[in-house]
């Protein structure tokens, strides 16, 4: 039988699935495409993303990285250009391989362990049910975006 923390590998892996099934479809032309014009590009859409896995990598599960945000608090403008559509690649396949190596290496013990953030405190288990979900919510906005945003 898999472990706790094999079946919580897998369900991040799943869950990121959201994201990464069209990720490849992007390109630059894409980047500054928003649904409204006060609304988020999906270039900041996309790093924000990937700021947010590595925040959680680092924070939550502890996970010894380097992490600038420019996203989250005082710097979280909505109108800034992220780089490439392969930039933005590289930094969500970071996140994510990040963010998997971080779950991985919990303790099946770990999981009930409470850790406190912006959101509260938490067991780490839910922790990861809002980082899943956090991926997952602004994976389907940045698709609509691609699909339906004007440049």
């Amino acid at each position: 039988m898999d472990s706790l923390t094999e079946r919580y590998v897998a369900m991040y892996t799943q869950g990121r699935t959201r994201l990464t099934t069209w990720l490849d479809d992007v390109d630059d032309d894409d980047l500054s495409r928003r649904l409204h014009d006060d609304s988020n590009t999906l270039a900041w859409m996309l790093q924000h993303i990937g700021e947010v896995e590595l925040l959680f990598a680092k924070n939550i599960f502890e996970h010894e990285i380097d992490v600038k945000a420019h996203t989250i608090g005082p710097n979280a403008g909505k109108r800034e250009q992220f780089g490439s559509a392969q930039d933005l690649r590289a930094l969500l396949d970071r996140s994510g391989r990040e963010l998997h190596a971080a779950i991985a290496a919990q303790d099946d013990d770990a999981w009930t362990r409470e850790v406190t953030a912006d959101f509260g405190t938490l067991p780490l288990q839910e922790a990861l049910a809002r980082i899943i979900t956090h991926t997952s919510y602004h994976a389907g906005q940045a698709h609509l975006t691609l699909k339906y945003g004007a440049a």
